[in-house]
């Protein structure tokens, strides 16, 4: 992580930890902006005021990724790069013993870690950064299989054991990378760390070129709720027999294959469309998970499925087709003007399509659902219009 700008950041939240009041006033609030902001100024120092406010802020964004999260200390770039608890719990399933977590941020991952039994080391460049990671420790009840140090990762003695990283994805201020050259620590210091380590995880953004980048490694792609979170670089001791698997959270389903080791048919669109997971296409296994399905491509360069009977799989999600029709404007206006629908979903993969200007001119004054997926079918772009079956 890079430092704070704020050389006393530290000294702030260990007074607003000793002022845990001012948490509490804030929990019971009626007045808000800046008639709240005076209120507390009157008992507080502004500069606890600022932090208590930014806090209690990003606890309310954190629910929903963290259990405990009204209990947890964030700032914004902790908050934003931490791992979601679900994921980290689920990489930690595959530590064990003693584990340094280099880069570790607020803790989620080196929590997760102590919580399935690790000792956890924790290393940060930010020393406040390191004090939320203590505290957020405690929180979990898991400080006394956690240690925390603020030191350059780069220059840190210990590279024996397990390893996790979670390299800096940002190149300086408001600035993010996806290329893992530009991370930090970047590709060279961390093959370094892979060599040293008997084995660990790289965390990565799944947007990042990972591929061919790490040989001899295992990619897992991870989702969760449907959105890709993750690409996790498993290395030495800890990866698996395939380069390539996808992970859906929160089922824990799992699939990992060789991408080429499979080659599923082109056909025509059949009564039900499949949307595959995105952790099944960002890891290349879209064929391989339709050939164990049964289900089939709409085109060689098109991720989504199909089938004339129905399958349930939690690497897809289903879509029932009502019609298919050419991409043209007035045919799909009438067809939604017809079927007395009410919201529109609109999905796309290769076709570019802009979302909210084909909604705008639909007229849904109906109550049903209906979704538009633009397709690519034998080469041609069309639009199936269909609904997600009820449960």
């Amino acid at each position: 992580m890079y430092p704070t700008d704020e050389p006393d950041e530290s000294d702030v939240l260990r007074r607003l930890r000793d002022a845990p009041r001012i948490l509490e006033l804030l929990q019971e609030a009626t007045a808000t902006g800046l008639s709240l902001q005076k209120q507390l100024r009157a008992e507080f120092p502004a500069d606890v005021v600022r932090a208590a406010l930014s806090l209690v802020e990003l606890r309310r964004k954190a629910v929903g990724r963290f259990s405990r999260a009204d209990r947890m200390w964030f700032d914004p770039t902790g908050l934003e790069q931490a791992t979601a608890e679900p994921v980290a719990l689920h990489k930690a399933q595959r530590f064990n013993g003693r584990v340094h977590d280099f880069c570790c941020g607020i803790g989620s991952d080196m929590i997760a870690m102590a919580r399935s039994g690790c000792e956890v080391t924790g290393v940060d460049l930010n020393p406040a950064t390191c004090l939320r990671a203590e505290w957020n420790a405690e929180c979990y009840e898991v400080s006394d299989r956690v240690s925390v140090v603020a030191a350059d990762v780069l220059h840190y003695p210990a590279q024996t054991g397990l390893l996790h990283v979670d390299p800096d994805r940002r190149a300086g201020p408001g600035r993010r990378v996806l290329k893992v050259e530009e991370c930090v620590p970047g590709l060279g210091d961390l093959l370094h760390m892979m060599r040293a380590f008997s084995g660990g995880a790289i965390k990565l953004s799944p947007a990042s070129n990972f591929g061919g980048k790490f040989p001899g490694c295992e990619i897992e792609l991870i989702s969760l709720g449907g959105e890709c979170k993750e690409a996790t670089i498993w290395f030495g001791e800890l990866r698996g027999e395939f380069e390539y698997r996808a992970t859906v959270l929160p089922s824990g389903e799992t699939l990992a294959a060789d991408p080429l080791a499979a080659w599923t048919n082109v056909g025509p669109l059949g009564r039900w469309l499949y949307d595959p997971d995105p952790a099944i296409v960002r890891a290349g296994l879209v064929d391989v998970l339709a050939e164990r399905l049964g289900l089939r491509r709409l085109d060689d360069a098109e991720e989504y499925l199909t089938s004339d009977e129905l399958v349930t799989s939690p690497f897809v999600s289903p879509f029932e087709v009502v019609e298919d029709f050419p991409n043209n404007p007035k045919e799909i206006r009438r067809a939604v003007r017809l079927g007395d629908y009410g919201q529109a979903e609109i999905k796309c993969r290769h076709v570019p399509v802009k979302a909210e200007e084909v909604r705008r001119k639909l007229t849904l004054n109906g109550s049903k659902p209906v979704s538009l997926i633009y397709t690519r079918q034998s080469g041609k772009t069309r639009v199936v219009l269909c609904h997600r079956p009820q449960r």
